[in-house]
């Protein structure tokens, strides 16, 4: 063979080689599924009475999945510093001593889903609904967007156990970092082991006005959890095993396939 009849040869050899070699990459990379991650679909509520790990699990599965923390109370306070219409209705109905009302709160969470980049992922709802009534005006606003909950998770611990925990609770009011003086107790006495501010004890973390609080929860929040149930979106899990046990479980819940509506 002439050396240009072999090197012309050599090059159609070569030609079909990466032909053949893009054709293989092309099919390799179509049988492999597309990676979503978990936050992509994450849209949950957090459930459960006061003390029962709310504030120790919501920022990690905010971290985790890359989601917003929306708790109400928090969102109640910055739109009020941030003197926004919802926030100036807000203060004027509180400084007349009544409840802001459940539109105000549900305005609130869409201002939050509609102009916080964080959110673009989806949501873990700490604090609301706590009635029936504002499970369903939660459900419209999100059905007004094209969205819908993927689940509810209900933290379960028995009263008992609440009141012993919450009357150790310690508390480091800028970021709202939780600790116990006996089962988590920060590195230094009485700060915070990140900005080593003074930690704090809320004055309604004592016995008597825990257990109002409590009989106050179970009687909004328990049909709450029915309102869910029906759905096939409620997951309850138990919140008296350590915190480490109980992410294991709320991942088990976030990574399952979502309910069927």
């Amino acid at each position: 063979m002439a050396p240009t009849d072999e090197l012309e040869y050599l090059k159609h050899l070569v030609a079909q080689l990466n032909d053949k070699i893009h054709a293989l990459e092309a099919k390799a990379k179509a049988a492999v599924p597309s990676r979503q991650t978990p936050a992509q679909q994450l849209r949950t509520i957090l459930m459960g009475p006061p003390g029962a790990g709310k504030g120790t699990q919501a920022p990690r599965i905010r971290d985790e999945f890359c989601v917003c923390h929306l708790a109400t109370g928090d969102m109640l306070r910055e739109q009020i510093a941030q003197k926004t219409d919802l926030g100036k209705m807000a203060k004027k109905i509180m400084d007349a001593g009544e409840l802001v009302t459940d539109d105000i709160v549900v305005g609130m969470i869409k201002n939050q889903l509609e102009y916080n980049k964080a959110c673009k992922n989806g949501f873990v709802l700490d604090g609301f609904p706590r009635t029936i009534a504002q499970a369903e005006k939660l459900d419209a606003m999100l059905d007004s967007r094209g969205e819908k909950l993927d689940s509810v998770v209900e933290l379960l611990i028995d009263d008992q156990l609440l009141i012993s925990r919450i009357t150790g609770r310690l508390i480091h009011p800028a970021s709202g970092r939780t600790y116990h003086k006996e089962f988590q107790p920060p590195k230094k006495d009485l700060l915070d082991d990140v900005t080593g501010e003074p930690l704090i004890q809320r004055s309604d973390d004592n016995a008597e006005t825990l257990r109002k609080r409590l009989v106050t929860f179970h009687k909004q929040t328990g049909p709450v959890a029915g309102y869910y149930k029906t759905k096939g979106l409620w997951h309850g899990i138990d919140a008296a095993q350590s915190p480490s046990v109980v992410w294991d479980n709320l991942g088990k819940v976030f990574r399952a396939p979502p309910a069927k509506s």
